[in-house]
């Protein structure tokens, strides 16, 4: 009796730029020459490998930004992946220079859920049909909704962004391009762990979808979440480690019969080194390291940013020097903006821009307290704690207690008085958060311009950030009670 036919898919998700290995007790863990020497060894042990990557190749790294990914691309392209879908951070550096990013890369791009809106022409190819061992293997690409907040002034670009509505569009997909010679459907997908499971659901089986690799919100699942007889797996985020999806075909009705999931880690024990990505790499890094290594000051101590959905020292410090002397009463900074989990006691300019990537203008906007109210209230939701939703960390002056049990504030105050609900508050927002205002805050941008006309106050927070601790020394800060979350 013949033997099954094994199918291994390895895939990873939002790396972010990840590509120098962090040192633990003599181990190397991640990077992307590991990265690299994982994949080959994997493809040189067994024929019948695919590599697939779901999103977020771009951004977290000064060698990403420094290029505008076209460094990314170039060590990916060492890699080969089989087949990648875009995500967010995908079009941070423009639309227009994702699709010439495209052209560079040699490796298949796919994505069936943007496309231009006066034609309705897809801006990437929707699926990717790829054969190992005499199974066909039919990859579908998804985004997140988020494309479109990187994209506000790109008027005519469009998305399918409901997540019912994606699930129409994997229907048209497979009824087009699916044959009667596929064997095995997998969504790759950049809608979120939550989003995963919601599209999972509304899959019925004639669709026939096998799979979903989900990324965008950085889960690092120990098994497969199966929902609606789909499995849905997701490797974390970074170098670090990698997902292994072993799936097994009965060899005359080409059925899949069984799968098995781990996540491999990256490290020197397990992995071997890729000379010639290091040689790569290390000609992108001379080249930033020569620009980006200059002090721009010191930290009493190494200061922290654990998560995005809490208040944390890093978020203060950023606040508060952000609003110090300015023209508004309360800088709202985006909390996921902030990348990095610490930073300091020493601090390069290459460490800014890693921790802070996102070179947004600074906005003005003026609201009644009533309106700031509701704006916290909705950041504030029960969502908030999977910390997939928008979170900000704020200045000095403002300060709320929340109460989870009882949605409502305890005490919501500036200079440690009651807000009151006609009271004019002015605001900075970074440029992202104000495109995106009604989404983040519920509240329509409309009826906030009624206070008055927002505006722009600086072109670029970054150099803020650099031209202001470039003056500060022994920096420190202390979580103080800003958000406070009882019941």
């Amino acid at each position: 009796m013949a033997e099954n036919i094994k199918l291994t898919i390895i895939h990873n998700n939002d790396i972010h730029g990840d590509f120098l290995p962090k040192e633990e007790d003599g181990i190397e863990k991640g990077g992307i020459s590991l990265l690299s020497g994982y994949v080959q060894e994997q493809r040189e042990k067994n024929d019948n490998v695919i590599y697939a990557m779901a999103g977020d190749m771009f951004r977290g790294s000064v060698i990403d930004s420094e290029y505008k990914g076209l460094s990314t691309i170039e060590l990916m392209n060492r890699l080969m992946p089989d087949v990648v879908t875009i995500g967010n951070h995908e079009v941070d550096y423009g639309l227009a220079h994702l699709l010439f990013i495209e052209k560079c890369a040699r490796f298949p791009i796919i994505n069936a859920n943007l496309f231009i809106k006066t034609n309705h022409v897809r801006l990437f190819n929707p699926y990717r049909e790829i054969e190992k061992g005499g199974i066909k293997v039919l990859f579908i690409g998804i985004i997140t909704d988020e494309i479109l907040a990187s994209t506000k002034g790109e008027d005519i670009i469009g998305s399918f962004v409901d997540v019912r509505a994606v699930a129409d569009e994997i229907k048209v997909i497979c009824d087009t391009y699916k044959t009667m010679d596929t064997n095995y459907t997998v969504i790759l997908s950049h809608i979120g762990y939550d989003k995963d499971q919601e599209l999972a659901a509304l899959l019925p089986p004639e669709y026939g979808v096998d799979l979903i690799i989900g990324g965008h919100t950085h889960t690092l699942l120990e098994e497969p979440t199966v929902v609606n007889g789909i499995p849905i797996v997701q490797a974390g985020s970074g170098s670090g480690q990698i997902g292994r999806w072993e799936v097994e075909f009965d060899p005359v009705s080409r059925e899949p019969v069984n799968y098995k999931w781990t996540v491999d880690p990256i490290d020197s024990n397990t992995c071997k080194h890729d000379r010639e990505v290091e040689t790569l790499l290390s000609a992108y890094k001379n080249e930033t390291d020569e620009k980006y290594m200059a002090v721009l000051t010191n930290f009493r101590r190494t200061l922290t940013h654990p998560a995005r959905n809490m208040e944390t020292e890093l978020g203060d410090l950023f606040a508060d020097v952000m609003q110090a002397d300015s023209s508004f009463d309360i800088m709202v900074l985006g909390s996921g903006s902030l990348r990095l989990p610490e930073l300091g006691p020493i601090l390069h300019l290459q460490d800014l821009r890693e921790f802070f990537p996102f070179d947004d203008p600074l906005h003005l906007v003026e609201v009644t307290g009533a309106q700031l109210r509701r704006m916290i209230a909705y950041v504030m939701r029960d969502e908030y704690l999977t910390g997939h939703t928008e979170f900000y960390q704020y200045s000095k002056d403002f300060r709320f207690v929340w109460s989870q049990s009882a949605h409502e504030f305890k005490s919501f105050t500036y200079k440690g008085k009651e807000i009151t609900d006609d009271q004019r508050l002015k605001l900075g927002l970074q440029g992202y958060h104000f495109n995106n205002f009604e989404s983040s805050f519920n509240v329509p941008i409309s009826e906030v311009a009624h206070n008055r006309q927002p505006r722009i106050i600086a072109q670029s927070c970054l150099s803020i950030y650099e031209e202001l601790f470039a003056n500060m020394r022994n920096v420190d800060s202390h979580v103080d009670g800003r958000i406070t979350v009882v019941d």
